[in-house]
């Protein structure tokens, strides 16, 4: 919205909730060039049955998870060189396109305090640990992304509070982080309202085609025409496309590449994630987040909407149906091994928090026109790095959508 905006562009923006109360108000805040490594990389067959079998705090496969088994072949198929290096080679041009938006952004919306430009941490317990992360590591060297190993005592230095059970770590310097997400995206709501938007509090059940471009119904059954309609719904975005058709001819992403008509081949899995808040031990500061490679949990320092000190604490990924009940046992494991490597104090009440963030098979995001469908845009899939990559995906559309040249090349994020 906010991209279109600058364009020229009137834009309503239509949400079910306040802005940045969905997953927004639940990820770890961390900007940073090391996310454009996807989960579904080389060498994840091989791990794939130690994964299944003695599944560790990182992964936890539910049974939900299994019905949706087109999209987990279809994730699997992807863990390829070829696939992997596409995604990689797209993934760090959005986030940097992102970096650089979301800097000029928080510096329109006066909210640059917010911004904490001293990177995060990846700890290893043990040298073992250390070592299966070396194709990590040359992946992030191939792409300049600046880090640093640390030793125990250099590691020590730059947080001197965390407990001394890590044999290594690896400072990712190209990062950034916020002390609060949420109140970042309100600020920008404000910033789009300041300069003309109009946000409307409205869920949307159904869009259709209309004489001069596209319809979409509300709840309480108001209907709304507009030339051009923007579907960026996140794991919601998959169900309200579901009925429509679209021309195949130069689908990238299709299995059926020589059908000329097809149903929408989008089809979503859900990485789930879970958080839990807790108060600081005062005078014992945490100065960057954390990742823990062996709880997999991120530990980040932030502030809630009252500027108190807290700590967030959100865990690994949880593969089940996007309506599925929580189950809380991950995020306590994540807990235990977080209590044991910083001093916290008790949990917030009714700080936990679970969300769904929609992944593709890829790992890429879908941004672009539907095929088929002149006016109906798509921006959603954005797995679990959304925050890092939200901006850049307005800019990106929002270029298309005004038929000018792209910041960074498109094609890898088509239908």
């Amino acid at each position: 919205a906010l991209a279109l905006q600058a364009k020229g562009w009137r834009v309503t923006l239509v949400d079910k909730r306040e802005p940045g109360e969905e997953t927004s108000g639940g990820n770890a805040g961390v900007l940073s060039r090391s996310s454009l490594l996807p989960f579904n990389r080389p060498g994840l067959w091989r791990s794939l049955p130690q994964m299944l079998l003695q599944p560790g705090p990182g992964l936890k496969v539910r049974s939900s998870a299994l019905s949706n088994w087109p999209w987990l072949w279809r994730f699997l198929w992807h863990a390829n060189r070829t696939s992997f290096e596409k995604t990689t080679v797209a993934l760090d041009a959005l986030i940097q396109l992102s970096w650089a938006t979301h800097r000029t952004w928080l510096t329109q919306a006066q909210s640059q305090h917010l911004l904490r430009e001293n990177g995060w941490l990846w700890l290893y317990q043990n040298p073992s640990s250390f070592d299966a992360s070396e194709f990590t590591r040359e992946v992030l060297q191939k792409f300049s992304v600046a880090t640093e190993i640390l030793s125990p005592q250099s590691l020590h230095e730059l947080e001197p509070h965390l407990a001394p059970h890590y044999s290594h770590a690896l400072w990712i310097k190209d990062a950034a982080s916020v002390t609060h997400p949420e109140g970042v995206v309100k600020a920008y709501a404000q910033q789009f309202i300041n300069a003309g938007g109009i946000i409307q509090k409205e869920e949307i059940k159904a869009i259709a085609q209309h004489p001069n471009g596209w319809q979409w119904q509300s709840s309480n059954g108001n209907s709304h025409a507009t030339p051009n309609l923007v579907v960026a719904m996140g794991p919601w975005s998959e169900k309200l496309l579901g009925p429509f058709k679209f021309q195949n001819q130069s689908n990238t992403r299709s299995n059926t590449p020589n059908k000329k008509t097809s149903s929408l081949q989008i089809k979503m899995g859900f990485e789930r994630g879970y958080h839990r808040q807790f108060k600081p031990v005062v005078g014992v500061p945490l100065v960057r987040p954390i990742y823990d490679i062996s709880g997999a949990y991120v530990l980040s320092p932030m502030q809630n909407a009252a500027g108190e000190n807290i700590m967030r604490l959100t865990t690994g990924v949880e593969l089940a149906a996007q309506d599925a009940q929580p189950n809380w046992q991950q995020l306590e494991e994540a807990e235990n091994a977080a209590r044991r490597a910083f001093p916290m104090k008790e949990a917030l009440p009714s700080s936990d928090w679970m969300g769904s963030r929609p992944s593709l098979p890829d790992s890429r995001p879908v941004i672009g026109e539907m095929p088929g469908c002149p006016g109906l845009w798509l921006a959603f899939g954005h797995q679990h790095i959304g925050f890092s990559t939200g901006p850049g995906t307005g800019v990106l559309l929002a270029e298309l959508m005004s038929s000018e040249s792209t910041s960074i090349d498109p094609r890898a994020f088509g239908v």
